[in-house]
């Protein structure tokens, strides 16, 4: 999907400065955009692992020349690169599902062919169980990135060296209420998305053992902290609670033209704009500063959903893409996941997501929490009602039929598949493995 805010280079842009009151109005104007849905998108990261050697690092000076490789091919989609080297593909905004799906799948294939040339494949997990890789990119932007997380315990690091995930698009919305509006689908994309993150968890292994979460992807973002990976309040309206979080939120660096970025510590971007220190915010900081805030559900003019860890084989991303563009986009599966997810609301005791117990047990114990299975099972049956009003093919569909009784029915995810197949994880007694970063509650 295109952005609503670029990413910014690395200079200042605009010199002149930013009021307070005219970020507020800038974020309520941009960051959501309504109208009825008609654009789907979906961004894939992937680790790249040796085709023969899992367990080995690939060479940064590898990693170069592959991707050199991957980017004289033709692409439909946008092709980037995480601190860690993991592979991005963003797809552009498609008018339907399939159109989403054929120009993705064309994209993979021709990446994963390039990439076959040199022993190298794309691994759908959300965290990488064997290693914590070194950073590959060493850039202002990441150098600053790094000292900032930093701050708050390892966990930084992991998210963006170690994790992947499929983050799917969806239009903002009507202006008017209903189940296509703005405000539901706002409300929506944060409590379906405890739901998702139990169905599509696939991260339970770090450093080859079990850490006690199936998805421990999930848990890096959450132990980054609330103001720099939290969802703002839901009780208010959208705009305005985003347009506050956007102020309130500590800034993530200080750019300059040339040398390092300055990080400062618990300047809020609100504050930045009062004291005019170390320099005045420009509109191309406030654009910046956009790009550094993680929560798990994002406005960019449309919704980023960023809660889904990666899935496992060449195909597995489609089932999330196709479920979420189902209970979103068709009004009948909208409103029936709504209903479905409104009794779960009681258990995020009205904190924000993710650090509410909601999705503290979505991350740790999946679909084995018998209402997040039960959820689930109702999403996945009106999502499958749905789909061939959306124009699915019927490869899309039994793709989803098949996901929901293999895992879905039998209260299982593929982070179940992981610990069976684990040595380590049959030996282990339950909740047992290393110390997640930050987190006092699973042993060292």
């Amino acid at each position: 999907m295109s952005d609503a805010m670029t990413e910014g280079g690395e200079g200042t842009g605009n010199r002149t400065a930013v009021t307070e009151a005219e970020v507020d109005a800038l974020v309520q104007g941009i960051c959501f955009k309504t109208g009825p849905p008609r654009t789907l998108g979906v961004e894939l990261e992937w680790l790249v692992h040796e085709r023969d050697r899992p367990q080995h690092p690939v060479t940064p000076g590898r990693l170069r020349a592959a991707y050199a490789a991957v980017r004289a091919v033709p692409l439909g989609s946008a092709l980037t690169v995480e601190p860690g080297g993991q592979l991005e593909l963003s797809s552009p905004p498609a008018a339907s599902l399939m159109e989403c799906v054929d120009t993705v799948s064309a994209d993979l294939a021709a990446v994963r062919a390039v990439l076959a040339e040199d022993g190298l494949v794309l691994v759908g997990l959300g965290h990488d169980p064997f290693r914590l890789p070194e950073r590959f990119l060493h850039e202002p932007r990441y150098d600053a990135m790094e000292v900032c997380l930093d701050r708050a315990g390892p966990a930084g690091r992991h998210m963006m060296r170690a994790s992947a995930s499929v983050q799917v698009c969806v239009d903002a919305g009507h202006e008017e209420p209903g189940p296509l509006g703005l405000g539901r689908r706002w409300w929506l994309a944060h409590q379906l998305g405890a739901v998702l993150v139990a169905a599509f968890a696939n991260s339970p292994l770090m450093g080859r053992l079990p850490t006690g979460w199936l998805s421990t992807r999930q848990l890096m973002w959450m132990e980054i902290g609330a103001d720099r990976a939290g969802a703002p309040a839901l009780h208010e309206e959208p705009r305005s609670a985003w347009a506050r979080h956007v102020l309130d939120s500590p800034v993530m660096c200080v750019r300059a033209d040339g040398g390092p970025w300055e990080v400062p510590e618990r300047l809020t971007f609100r504050e930045w704009t009062r004291a005019h220190r170390p320099r005045p915010p420009t509109r191309a900081d406030l654009d910046y500063h956009l790009t550094t805030l993680f929560p798990p559900v994002r406005p960019r003019g449309h919704l980023e959903l960023r809660m889904i860890d990666a899935q496992p084989g060449e195909d597995g991303w489609i089932v999330p893409l196709a479920v979420t563009a189902a209970l979103f986009d068709d009004p009948q599966a909208a409103e029936t996941a709504y209903r479905c997810v409104k009794p779960l609301a009681e258990r995020a005791f009205n904190l924000p997501a993710p650090h509410n117990p909601l999705w503290t047990d979505a991350a740790r114990r999946g679909l084995a929490d018998p209402e997040l299975r039960e959820a689930a099972a109702v999403c996945f049956a009106a999502a499958l009602d749905a789909l061939p009003r959306l124009g699915a093919t019927a490869e899309v569909t039994d793709a989803v039929a098949g996901y929901l009784e293999r895992y879905v029915a039998r209260g299982r995810c593929p982070a179940d598949d992981l610990l069976d197949a684990s040595p380590a994880a049959r030996l282990a007694p339950a909740g047992s493995g290393p110390a997640a970063p930050g987190r006092k509650d699973t042993p060292s």
